[in-house]
């Protein structure tokens, strides 16, 4: 995984469509994070791609995530066909002529990430009705449809920040993304709105241009752009660091590790160094994404202190000679969480 916070999505619209398999080895080979996968219907916009028969194909050929990016008029009626071919998001526009909630459940209920993309005239507030739904926020920064247009940075200065509102249900992951005309010229201003994903097409594919370089420019210009347009020269808590917030026995790390998630931060527990006790259990440390440290501390510093003071009076109901329930019961009969 790359350091820092911006991330790439390579768009395949400009690669060689003749020979996807190999463009797909390249950029990842190239350092890319994820690949953006444009559909067009010829109807909702002009130009036709490909479709979810395309996508299967490319499934097995890369670990990375598949994010598809759905310019059609009416997703809903194959919402089922996408998922089944493997995307790991899936976002459409908001601007179709059908129920947009429907779709949005579809994705969320098969465990994807759910987006809705705003075409350049679309005002941001039209996503509201949506929020609490959407995992992704894509705004186009040229009018959606065909590659290589110019970006059009009025649109990207008044919308990408103000997207953020839009993600406000999600504690942690909600991803701002931005679409169109971005390369290392647009980089720097794109990091500095707080976008998190650049999709970048034509900027990678140029031939004769080194394109694991350009990944690594756009994700560094980004990143600048983030530690002095809105850090305070600080530079972004890299996007994919984790840190300790707890080691506990098993039993209580387990509790802990669930209440955390159900606020919708993930929690990844992995066992201590420390020896085992003559029963052979160990202690766990819970870790959480970096970015979201201060919210679980926010949200759990008291629950960890009960977390701590029951996981030592478990530890003295498993000692040599304990007397069985009373370490874990006390004066106030308090079992472990």
């Amino acid at each position: 995984m790359a350091d820092g916070r911006a991330r790439v999505a390579a768009s395949i619209l400009d690669a060689d469509l003749g020979n996807l398999a190999y463009a797909i080895r390249r950029a990842e080979k190239a350092g890319t994070d994820r690949f953006h996968l444009d559909v067009m219907d010829g109807h909702f916009v002009p130009n036709i791609t490909f479709g979810p028969r395309t996508i299967k194909a490319l499934r097995p050929r890369t670990r990375l995530p598949l994010d598809a990016h759905l310019m059609v008029s009416e997703p809903g009626r194959f919402i089922g066909e996408y998922l089944d071919a493997g995307c790991d998001s899936v976002t459409f526009h908001v601007e179709i002529d059908e129920p947009i909630e429907p779709t949005l459940r579809a994705i969320r209920g098969a465990g994807r990430a759910a987006g809705l993309a705003v075409r350049p005239g679309t005002p941001l507030e039209v996503l509201e009705p949506y929020a609490p739904l959407l995992d992704i926020v894509l705004v186009m920064a040229v009018e959606p449809g065909f590659g290589g247009q110019a970006f059009m940075k009025d649109v990207a200065a008044a919308k990408l920040l103000a997207a953020r509102n839009y993600l406000r249900f999600k504690a942690h992951g909600g991803e701002v993304q931005v679409d169109g005309g971005v390369n290392r010229e647009t980089a720097e201003f794109i990091g500095a709105q707080g976008t998190d994903i650049l999709v970048v097409g034509s900027a990678l594919w140029i031939k004769g241009h080194d394109m694991a370089r350009e990944i690594r420019l756009i994700r560094a210009l980004a990143d600048e752009g983030y530690q002095f347009g809105l850090n305070n020269g600080v530079p972004p808590i890299p996007r994919d660091r984790w840190t300790p917030f707890v080691r506990l026995p098993r039993p209580i790390a387990t509790k802990a590790m669930a209440v955390i998630e159900a606020g919708g931060i993930p929690v990844i527990m992995l066992r201590g160094d420390g020896p085992a006790d003559e029963a052979g259990e160990r202690e766990y440390d819970l870790s959480v994404p970096m970015s979201a440290e201060a919210l679980v501390v926010e949200r759990h510093a008291a629950e960890r202190d009960r977390w701590l003071s029951d996981a030592e009076a478990w530890r003295a109901s498993r000692a040599p000679g304990a007397v069985p329930g009373t370490a874990l019961g006390g004066a106030s009969g308090r079992r472990p969480a």
